[in-house]
């Protein structure tokens, strides 16, 4: 059986500059669901389950390491915290206690790795992947308030055009948890982006699709927002590099509203 270090994930930084290198990051961003891989014991997978949805976020990796320079330029640093496997196996960015963390079923495709999964492999899972995971989300983060700064924390994400078999018309969703005041300044400044843009679509916390923002930025008052992404918009490199392009002076006019804010008690 795998150690909990093993699969806690990978972290990029960018300094000031853009450059790749270790930075006092002034936004920090988290791809819970950036990979399909699989890793013995849990690899009972379809090649067309593993290219779906159910599996990743495709292309919202391609898009944070897209962001993550330009952003960099803009405040001070950045850095980005990925998982390393596919959300089949455990989602990272679900509550411990709840069923889809390790899903039976993902919109269309069942998941036969998760049938009839006990509760030991269950907590197998939680301590090989989610542990590991948020233990670095919270260092990083602790790291950066230790140094002096107080970093946005923005989650990225894509979701698919349909959703069992219904086309979703929103390109570019953004959600809050109960720090709302980022998300919906982002909403207002994407007036150029280009993409229609929605708040708390096509998902919202009472989806439970937050539960990182609960864990890392709501306890300490950091300004937050969740970005999905329509994956038929950032299947490229390409394709993510040009959304990223205009996405990164969204969030930077955003953000320059709201850190003098003060965050409402929690």
């Amino acid at each position: 059986m795998m150690t909990g270090s093993d699969w806690a994930g990978g972290v990029i930084g960018w300094t000031h500059l853009g450059d790749p290198g270790e930075t006092v990051p002034g936004v920090i961003l988290i791809c819970e669901h950036a990979s399909n891989d699989l890793t013995p014991p849990w690899t009972d997978a379809a090649p067309d389950l593993l290219a779906s949805h159910a599996a990743s976020d495709p292309g919202a990796l391609g898009l944070a390491r897209a962001l993550g320079p330009l952003l960099a330029q803009q405040h001070g640093g950045a850095e980005l915290i990925h998982a390393p496997l596919s959300r089949l196996i455990y989602d990272l960015n679900r509550s411990p206690d709840r069923p889809d963390a390790c899903p039976t079923q993902s919109e269309l495709y069942p998941v036969p790795m998760n049938a009839g999964i006990s509760v030991a492999e269950r907590l197998a899972r939680m301590e090989s992947l989610y542990l590991p995971f948020h233990n670095l989300v919270r260092a990083r983060i602790a790291r950066a308030l230790a140094l002096g700064q107080r970093p946005v924390v923005l989650t990225v994400h894509s979701f698919s055009p349909t959703w069992h078999g219904i086309p979703r018309s929103v390109e570019c969703g953004v959600i809050h948890d109960n720090l709302p005041a980022l998300a919906q300044r982002i909403v207002v400044e994407a007036g150029d982006l280009g993409l229609r843009t929605e708040l708390n679509a096509p998902y919202s916390a009472a989806d439970h699709v937050t539960h990182t923002l609960r864990l890392h930025a709501l306890p300490y008052g950091l300004d937050n927002a969740m970005l999905e992404i329509r994956n038929d918009l950032i299947a490229t490199p390409e394709a993510q590099s040009a959304i990223a392009s205009r996405l990164a002076p969204v969030l930077t006019r955003a953000i320059a509203q709201t850190v003098e804010v003060p965050c409402p008690a929690l």
